[in-house]
């Protein structure tokens, strides 16, 4: 495994890193501003905070004095994500952390916007779960779309970040875009569950 890969292994291997690392490409924060948002207490978040610095993840791009201490505040160099080259060279054990960190953050998102009832709200949100039948081709194929879909919407966001940087006046509306495609697994019979 290359040194590369190692670092983003080490930088995501955490959920709090990855949550953290999260927040730090969307926005500039403090390990404080943090802490606060996901609901982590601090010196955890800073410790956190220091490790995606030393690793090259995130840097500091102000400092605000605050009662006698001096405030950082970060943001992401890097995003939070392996391509599927990096993915395929990582080993599975680090593989399954790093999905299972994935799924445990998208469940706690999930439960809670159904919690406040903002599954249903939007006419424009989507929620769907769709069983295909791919070939290899066809595998790919998706695969491929995903991957444009991600890069698309990482664009769209930072459009609106700069909307919404020049009218200090309007609040962004905070969402989640979570896309899953995977090979389902089989049960007892050798049939995938629809």
């Amino acid at each position: 495994m290359t040194q590369q890969l190692q670092r983003f292994g080490k930088a995501l291997s955490h959920p709090l890193r990855m949550r953290a690392l999260t927040v730090l490409n969307q926005r500039v924060a403090s390990p404080s501003e943090l802490a606060e948002e996901l609901g982590e207490p601090l010196g955890s978040v800073a410790y956190h905070v220091r490790m995606l610095l030393d690793l090259g993840f995130i840097e500091l791009v102000k400092t605000t004095p605050r009662r006698g201490a001096v405030e950082h505040h970060y943001r992401a160099t890097e995003r939070a994500w392996l391509d599927k080259s990096q993915w395929r060279q990582i080993p599975a054990s680090l593989r399954r952390e790093l999905s299972e960190a994935v799924l445990t953050e998208i469940w706690k998102d999930t439960v809670a916007a159904a919690e406040a009832g903002t599954l249903e709200e939007s006419e424009t949100g989507h929620l769907s779960r769709t069983p295909l039948i791919l070939d290899e081709p066809g595998w790919a194929e998706l695969a491929e779309l995903l991957d444009d879909l991600l890069e698309r919407a990482l664009t769209i966001q930072a459009e609106a970040t700069a909307r919404l940087s020049a009218d200090g006046n309007v609040a962004g509306i905070e969402s989640r875009l979570v896309f899953m495609h995977y090979e389902a697994a089989l049960d007892q019979a050798g049939s995938a569950r629809s």
